[in-house]
């Protein structure tokens, strides 16, 4: 039986950061509560709603923005469009007020201390990431919804099925690693050119075409906007940004204006190994600086991992000839249904399975598009994406103080450093000598995750997260 069918635009969202199981997968229940609330017909009626929020949810949830992201999504807001500068106004204005506008056109008495509970010590058991909204309306009953954000933004409502569009008739129906390779044997077209395919199952050429260069607008807008940005990180921690500064050292006397000019300007930096690892460093730092400050980013797969295939992607535009379009869509293709793949056979949420679930995964993706991209074979580039999670198994997630920072942040340049050096060595070997599948690594990591301690999944109840000692506001 085939699993969930996953689009490249699922595996790739367009949102606000820090958080895509925490921000971004909240956002969207909300704004699903209120919608349904609308379809029953009962939005007029509704006196007041009060919002549970359950297992990693509850304990990092106030690093990770979840409570923002929830009153802009019962506001009405949708975070591909609404802009970042007026989240922190929005959020004041609400608590403020003691008002939240439902669906923006329902105003209801919030406060959000009685309204919107931290349950820590409560969990849902169909996942970590659990949030109930109730709506109590003036006939004086109640409407109770849970919905579970299991990873990447993707939102389960209990008692619904998992599948979030409708089914379509794919040409190449593809669960597993295996799957791919049989039909990239069979039909002799490269991982890309399967995915091109199957998505026209869902869209046009041109619709596919014009949404994945929307999602590459998106990430070069958040890299160069992260190279250019200095200050600190909100939260408390007081991270310093870095990725502005190492960005001025490295371009040095070179002029520019904007993207263009700019990586026209790193290139004539040198290519020396030392400088092409700072900036692939420097790369990753611009994206989660940017995702860890409220920024647009775009889940890739997830937003603690949203540095890794940006920043080895612009490594491959800015110094391996990668800057067409079409090759730029190729890597986001192969990227895609590689992610697609530890999704369906295993998990993309650190609450499920810890840090390998999100930099393990995302390195994975990167290895994969960079080694067909640079011209490897299908077999390659599987190799490549396992070599990358192999060396990523049983990675925890500590973020101390539930921010996604540290370690969050710098494991983003390890992860795009791994994800390039797996496609250097799967380039230059015999996969059919390879001793472990990608299908056997994907097993390997869900059986990793099972067995993981619930404190090393993103609950910031070990490791990093109690061993460095912080003095946070009170939220």
């Amino acid at each position: 039986m085939q699993r969930e069918q996953i689009s490249v635009f699922d595996m790739f969202k367009i949102g606000i950061g820090p958080s895509s199981s925490h921000t971004l997968g909240p956002w969207r229940a909300a704004q699903q509560f209120v919608q349904s609330l609308e379809q029953q017909g009962v939005l007029p009626m509704v006196q007041q709603v009060k919002i549970l929020l359950y297992g990693s949810l509850a304990k990092t949830g106030h690093g990770h923005g979840t409570d923002i992201a929830i009153l802009l999504g019962l506001s009405g807001d949708d975070p591909v469009t609404f802009e970042v500068d007026q989240v922190t106004p929005k959020i004041e204005q609400i608590k403020s007020s003691h008002q939240l506008i439902i669906g923006g056109i329902l105003p209801l008495s919030f406060y959000a201390e009685d309204d919107l509970l931290f349950l820590f010590n409560e969990s849902l058991p169909y996942h970590p990431n659990a949030v109930t909204f109730q709506a109590f309306l003036s006939t004086g009953k109640a409407i109770s919804e849970t919905y579970y954000s299991i990873g990447g933004g993707f939102v389960v409502k209990e008692g619904a099925s998992g599948q979030s569009k409708a089914e379509v008739d794919l040409p190449f129906p593809i669960d597993t690693a295996a799957d791919l390779l049989h039909w990239c044997i069979k039909t002799g077209l490269r991982i890309s050119e399967v995915v091109a395919e199957n998505e026209l199952a869902w869209r046009s050429e041109q619709e596919t075409r014009t949404g994945a260069l929307n999602i590459f607008k998106a990430l070069k807008e958040c890299i160069y906007r992260g190279c250019h940005t200095t200050g600190q990180l909100p939260g408390g921690l007081n991270v310093a940004r870095r990725a502005a500064k190492l960005n001025a050292r490295l371009i040095g006397n070179n002029k520019y204006s904007n993207y263009d000019e700019w990586v026209a300007a790193i290139r004539n930096t040198g290519d020396s190994f030392k400088n092409t690892l700072d900036w692939v460093s420097c790369f990753a730092l611009a994206v989660n600086e940017e995702n860890a400050s409220f920024g647009r980013v775009v889940t890739a797969p997830t937003n603690g991992a949203a540095g890794v295939i940006p920043a080895v992607l612009q490594y491959y535009i800015a110094f391996c000839d990668g800057n067409t379009e079409q090759k730029i869509i190729n890597f986001l293709f192969t990227a895609s249904e590689i992610g697609s793949i530890f999704k369906k056979g295993a998990t993309i949420s650190a609450a499920m399975g810890g840090c390998q679930a999100e930099i393990g995964v995302s390195s994975a993706m990167a290895a994969a598009a960079l080694t067909e991209c640079m011209g490897g074979t299908q077999r390659q580039v599987l190799m490549a994406a396992e070599i990358a999670m192999e060396h990523h198994l049983g990675l925890t997630c500590d973020p101390i103080g539930g921010l996604v920072q540290v370690p969050c942040i710098e494991r983003n340049t390890m992860g795009a450093i791994k994800a390039i050096t797996a496609s250097q060595l799967a380039l230059q070997s015999n996969p059919e000598k390879a001793k472990v599948s990608l299908d056997a690594v994907v097993k390997t990591m869900w059986q990793t995750a099972l067995d993981m301690n619930s404190k090393y999944k993103e609950t910031s109840d070990g490791g990093l997260a109690i061993n460095i000692p912080i003095s946070l506001p009170e939220c």
